[in-house]
C-alpha cells in the first residue's frame, strides 16, 4: 500500500492496544435491538456522554444521510470429514464464482488437503479441493445448482472467534441487520444489529435520508495484525459496491448542509475507498484500505460503531476518525462503565476530528 505522507511509519501495533476484562466481551445480544448502550464521543473536544442507543433520532438532524450496509451474513461455517475419515471443518470466506458453485474457505484439519480431494460435508453437501489461494483453500460443490441455497441448508451461522457458544437459532436472527439483503458476508456489519424497524421509521419520520451500500464482510476482519511495523501488515481485501442512488443522497445532504453518518466500519470503509481519487464515485471494486491515523477523510463526518479489539485495524480506523488519545480516553471510560464490547455489544456514535478531514 502506498504510504506517501509516512502515515504507517509513525505508528506502531503497540499503540492500539488495551486491558478488557474477559466479562464484558458481550456473548448474547441484548433482549431486543436497540436495547444497548451508546457512548457518544466527539472527536474535536473528546467529550463524552453516556446514553441509551434508543436516543439516536434525537442525536441527528433532518437533511443528514444514514448510510448502511445492505450484507447479508451467510452460514458460512460447515462440518465434515475427508473422504479418507479425518475430521475437518469449512469456513467460507467468500463466494468467487456462484455459476460454478466455486468458493475461497478456510480448511482445519488434521492433514492439510491436497488438490483432488473430496470433503464430505454436513447436510449431504460435497466440495472439491482445486488447491491453495494465499491462505485459502478454493473448493469447487459438486452437483450445486445453488451454491446459496445449499449453503444456507448445510452451514452454521459463523459466530466471531470470542463468542464462546454453538451458534443457535436466536444467532441465526440477530446475527443479521433487519435491513441485510445481499448474501455474501462471512461477518455481520455490527454497528447495524442495533436498528430495529421502529428505529428506522423514527429516523425516517425526522427527515434523515436512509441510504445504502454493499461490502461483503469477509473473515480477516478478526485476523489479528501480527506485526509491530504496521508498514508490514498485509490488509485483508472486501468487495463493495456503491449504487449512484447514495452518491446522490450525500450530495443531497451535502448541499443541504446535513452530515454523512456512516452505520459502521465497513460502510465507512467502502465510502472512503470510493472517494480515494477525491470525488465519491459509484461502483463496484476490491478493497484492502487500511485506515491509520493522519489519514485524510472525505467522505463521512460521523460514525455508528461498536467497540472493537485490542491491536485491530479497526481499532485503528476508529482511533484515524477521532483521533488516538481520545479513543483511548472513551475505551478507559467504557471498560470502567462496564460497556459490552465486540459484534453483540454496545455501541458509539463518533464525530470525527476536524483535522482527520483536512490531510
Amino acid at each position: 500500500m502506498p504510504d506517501p505522507a509516512g502515515i504507517i511509519g509513525a505508528v506502531k501495533l503497540s499503540d492500539f492496544d488495551y486491558e478488557l476484562p474477559p466479562a464484558l466481551i458481550a456473548q448474547f445480544p441484548p433482549a431486543e435491538r436497540g436495547a444497548s448502550r451508546l457512548l457518544h464521543l466527539d472527536g474535536n473536544s473528546g467529550a463524552l456522554a453516556d446514553r441509551s442507543f434508543r436516543d439516536l433520532p434525537a442525536l441527528v438532524g433532518a437533511g443528514d444521510v444514514l448510510v448502511m450496509n445492505d450484507t447479508r451474513v451467510i452460514n458460512a461455517r460447515m462440518t465434515g470429514r475427508k473422504q479418507s475419515g479425518g475430521q475437518i471443518e469449512v469456513l467460507i470466506e467468500r463466494v468467487i464464482d456462484a455459476g460454478a458453485a466455486r468458493v475461497l474457505a478456510q480448511v482445519r484439519a488434521s492433514k492439510s488437503p491436497r488438490a483432488g480431494t473430496r470433503l464430505l460435508l454436513d447436510g449431504d453437501a460435497v466440495a472439491e479441493v482445486l488447491g491453495r489461494a494465499g491462505e485459502f483453500y478454493e473448493l469447487r460443490f459438486i452437483n450445486c445448482p445453488d451454491i446459496f441455497a445449499l449453503i444456507e441448508r448445510a452451514g452454521s451461522v459463523p459466530l466471531p472467534p470470542y463468542i464462546t457458544h454453538q451458534a443457535d437459532a436466536a444467532d441465526a436472527t440477530r446475527y443479521q441487520t433487519v435491513y441485510a439483503k445481499t448474501p455474501g458476508a462471512v461477518a455481520a456489519p455490527t454497528a447495524g444489529l442495533h436498528f430495529d424497524e421502529a428505529m428506522l421509521s423514527s429516523l425516517k419520520s425526522r427527515g434523515v435520508n436512509l441510504a445504502w451500500l454493499t461490502l461483503h464482510v469477509g473473515a480477516g476482519t478478526f485476523q489479528p495484525v501480527r506485526v509491530e511495523n504496521l508498514a508490514e501488515h498485509a490488509m485483508h481485501s472486501e468487495w463493495y459496491s456503491l449504487p449512484q442512488a447514495t452518491v446522490d443522497a450525500i450530495a443531497a445532504a451535502r448541499k443541504s448542509g446535513g452530515r454523512v453518518i456512516a452505520v459502521g466500519t465497513t460502510s465507512l470503509r467502502a465510502l472512503e475507498s470510493a472517494a480515494a481519487e477525491g470525488e465519491l464515485r459509484a461502483g463496484s471494486a476490491e478493497t484492502r484500505l487500511f485506515i491509520l491515523p493522519g489519514f485524510r477523510f472525505r467522505a463521512v463526518d460521523r460514525l455508528i460503531t461498536n467497540f472493537h479489539l485490542p491491536k485491530s485495524t479497526l481499532l485503528m480506523l476508529v482511533s484515524a476518525f477521532a483521533g488516538r488519545e481520545s479513543i483511548q480516553r472513551a475505551y478507559r471510560h467504557a471498560v470502567a462503565g462496564n460497556y459490552k464490547f465486540f459484534s453483540y455489544g454496545d455501541a458509539m456514535l463518533i464525530e470525527r476530528r476536524a483535522a482527520a478531514g483536512e490531510g
